[in-house]
C-alpha cells in the first residue's frame, strides 16, 4: 500500500493540473496554484515533479501515447466515410481533453524542446495518415486529386483539425466548456474538415459525404 500512495498523488496531481490548465490556460497556472488546489504544500508537489514544465511533459507522454494509438488505428484499413467521420469524432475528442497543448502550443514549444520535438513528430504523423486515407481512396476511384493535391489536401485537412477548437474558443470564450457548446464544436469540426475533401470525391464515397452533410446540417439548424 505504501508504494501505490506517490502514484496516486501523482495521478491526482497530473490529473488537476490538466483540468487547471485546459480551463485557465498553462501560463496563467503556477506549482503554487496547482499545490494550493490540491491542498498540499509545495515541498509535497516538488517530490513528485520537479517543476511545472515536468508536470506538462508529464501529461504529454500520455497525451502522446493515446494519440499513437488512434493514429495507429487505420494503418492497413480503406474506412468507408462514416468511418472517417466517427475516427474524426473520436479524434477531436482527444483533442478536446488535452486541449491546453494546441491552445498554448505556440508558447510552449518556445521554451519546451521535448514538446517541439515531439508535437512535429506528431503532426507529421497525422499527415501521413491523411495521405494514406486519399491515396486509397484515389486508388479505388473514390477521389479525383493528383498528387500534389493530396499532399496540399493532406495539410490542409491536419491544420483544420488541429486548431479548430482554438477557433471556437475565439468565437465564444466565455461559454466554450458548456456542453452543448462542446458538442457542436466537435461535430462542426468534423463537417469542416471532411468538406475539404468534398471537390475531390467521386461516386459512392461523395453520396455518403452528402448523406453525412445533409443530417449535420439538419441538425444545427
Amino acid at each position: 500500500m505504501e508504494q501505490k500512495a506517490p502514484r496516486r498523488t501523482r495521478e491526482k496531481i497530473m490529473d488537476l493540473s490538466l483540468r487547471l490548465f485546459n480551463e485557465f490556460g498553462e501560463p496563467n497556472i503556477t506549482t503554487t496554484i496547482i499545490a494550493d488546489e490540491m491542498k498540499i504544500s509545495p515541498g509535497n508537489l516538488y517530490y513528485h515533479f520537479r517543476n511545472k514544465d515536468d508536470i506538462v511533459n508529464s501529461i504529454f507522454v500520455t497525451f502522446e501515447e493515446e494519440i499513437s494509438r488512434m493514429l495507429a488505428m487505420t494503418q492497413g484499413q480503406r474506412p468507408t466515410m462514416h468511418d472517417v467521420w466517427h475516427y474524426l469524432h473520436h479524434m477531436f475528442q482527444l483533442i478536446w481533453r488535452y486541449r491546453f497543448f494546441y491552445r498554448d502550443l505556440n508558447d510552449l514549444l518556445s521554451r519546451n524542446r521535448t514538446l517541439e520535438l515531439h508535437f512535429k513528430e506528431i503532426f507529421g504523423h497525422k499527415i501521413a495518415v491523411v495521405r494514406e486515407l486519399c491515396q486509397g481512396l484515389h486508388e479505388d476511384q473514390a477521389l479525383d486529386a493528383s498528387p500534389a493535391e493530396i499532399d496540399a489536401l493532406s495539410s490542409n485537412m491536419v491544420v483544420v483539425a488541429s486548431y479548430w477548437l482554438s477557433y471556437q474558443y475565439v468565437l465564444n470564450p466565455r461559454q466554450y466548456t458548456e456542453q452543448p457548446v462542446v458538442d457542436h464544436a466537435l461535430a462542426s469540426g468534423c463537417y469542416q474538415v471532411l468538406a475539404l475533401m468534398q471537390p475531390y470525391l467521386r461516386g459512392e464515397t461523395l453520396t455518403h459525404f452528402e448523406e453525412l452533410k445533409t443530417k449535420y446540417l439538419q441538425s444545427n439548424t
